[in-house]
């Protein structure tokens, strides 16, 4: 089948990044977006200046506020945020065709149930073939056509190979998996320990805690990863390691930017206030340590993010109560969930 009409649903940063993305591709796209003013100009003045400024966006994206609209669409990729995902699915699920692929765009599980976004579709678009797109990416360099490599996951092979021609051109490098549950792990996991790999650069830490603090949380990802079902190697990989690395590393990131600006003194609700886009961590840290516990996995970076966001635990008794664990051996076997 020809993925010609390509629906995005979400009108931030992301969905429109992949919008712009999808027409470079050569296809035909439809983007809905929850904002009047969002839809008016991207059609009228061909920009979206408060979720991607500086970007002039290609005439043959047209916007739309109308979840049914999305119906007509051969291919939907799902850019709201996590928690917000199931509302809007929801209203697009009684007109969605039977087999029309939904890629989830997101990163996170459902904080109330602690589901994978996966899940929470095969409830509110049961006719749907899930997968999801995910890596190391930012939207504005996406926007901006610059070289990235995502990984596309869905079961069958056949359909993720079609997928990835549908969406990928030079500078949008599209990897296929079948591994649905480990990509997914990746992209929620990473959001959380940049919000520890943030705190450490807030609080001045040295690149040597940042690099500790970066290795040690992608061990905490590997063991959560496999206990839920993640192949090792999708861990290890693009939308795995890779994007652990990517956003540990910058302050574009969303999250990592967030930990700087707590570890710096700022509260959690003044940096939220401030902001338009979501960071996704903060509500997945959560959700993450609960499947933790549930799965008997130790995650002692991830739990310490939670106890912080929580006002629970301040950042100097959490960077006091990583710095007082006890030694342990290194690398660790793959089966050792805890201990």
């Amino acid at each position: 089948m020809a993925y010609q009409k390509i629906g995005v649903v979400g009108g931030g940063a992301w969905g429109t990044a992949l919008a712009q993305s999808a027409r470079r591709a050569g296809r035909d796209v439809l983007l809905w977006a929850y904002e009047l003013e969002t839809v008016e100009e991207i059609n009228e003045h061909r920009t979206n200046r408060v979720y991607l400024p500086s970007v002039t966006l290609d005439r043959g994206i047209r916007a739309t506020a109308k979840t049914a609209e999305m119906a007509t669409c051969d291919l939907l990729l799902m850019t709201v945020p996590t928690q917000f995902t199931r509302a809007i699915s929801a209203e697009i699920g009684p007109y969605l065709k039977e087999g029309t692929p939904v890629l989830a765009c997101a990163k996170g599980f459902e904080q109330e149930t602690q589901l994978f976004l996966t899940d929470v579709l095969a409830h509110t678009l049961p006719s749907a073939i899930l997968g999801v797109l995910s890596g190391p990416s930012f939207a504005a360099e996406v926007a901006r056509n610059l070289p990235t490599a995502l990984t596309l996951a869905v079961e069958d092979e056949a359909l993720g190979r079609e997928l990835a021609e549908a969406l990928g051109h030079r500078n949008f490098r599209l990897y296929w998996t079948d591994d649905v549950r480990g990509v997914q792990i990746g992209g929620a996991v990473k959001n959380v320990l940049a919000i520890a790999a943030g705190i450490v650069v807030g609080r001045a830490l040295g690149d040597s805690a940042h690099a500790a603090v970066t290795t040690r949380g992608f061990a905490e990802l590997r063991r959560f990863g496999v206990a839920l079902g993640g192949q090792p190697e999708t861990l290890t990989g693009l939308s795995g390691l890779g994007d652990l690395m990517l956003t540990c590393s910058s302050t574009k990131s969303r999250n990592m930017s967030l930990g700087k600006a707590l570890g710096k003194g700022r509260t959690l609700e003044d940096v939220l206030g401030t902001r338009r886009s979501v960071s996704e961590g903060v509500y997945t840290a959560g959700a993450v340590v609960e499947l933790a516990r549930k799965h008997e996995v130790e995650m002692p970076i991830c739990a310490a993010v939670h106890e912080v966001l929580s006002e629970r635990m301040s950042i100097d008794a959490a960077i006091e109560s990583l710095l007082s664990r006890p030694a342990r051996a290194e690398p660790e076997p793959l089966a050792r969930s805890a201990g």
